[in-house]
């Protein structure tokens, strides 16, 4: 009986994630490369914006005047007033803006969300 030779392909075992994406496409590499672009623009909670904005909770706290209890509480948070929000935003040093899409009508920005009325309801 004859051994039929398999084509081996290259093990995977001993390479870094590099050079496996380097071996790769080009076109998959693209693919690869977008992806993870928009993964690293993705940002889950407010803890990992306040993380990624370098600041600790003390510091969050001490720009909105409150103390550090109440910083845990808001990144704990599934629901937020928008003003809470862009307060947050802010005091991590960004700016907070709201972006809608609607089918047939694009992307709009939505302005004055959030913002704090100095005027007597």
């Amino acid at each position: 009986m004859a051994s039929k030779a398999k084509a081996q392909k290259p093990s995977t075992l001993g390479r870094t994630l590099d050079e496996v994406i380097a071996a790769m496409p080009a076109e998959r590499q693209a693919r690869i490369k977008a992806r993870s672009a928009e993964l690293n623009a993705e940002v889950e909670g407010l803890k990992a914006l306040r993380k990624l904005a370098a600041r600790s909770q003390e510091q969050i706290a001490q720009s909105l005047g409150v103390k550090q209890p109440a910083i845990v509480k808001i990144e704990r948070q599934t629901d937020l007033y928008l003003s809470t929000l862009r307060r947050f935003v802010e005091a991590a040093g960004g700016t907070l803006e709201l972006r809608v899409e609607l089918p047939g009508s694009g992307v709009m920005r939505l302005t004055g969300m959030g913002e704090l009325n100095a005027r007597a309801a």
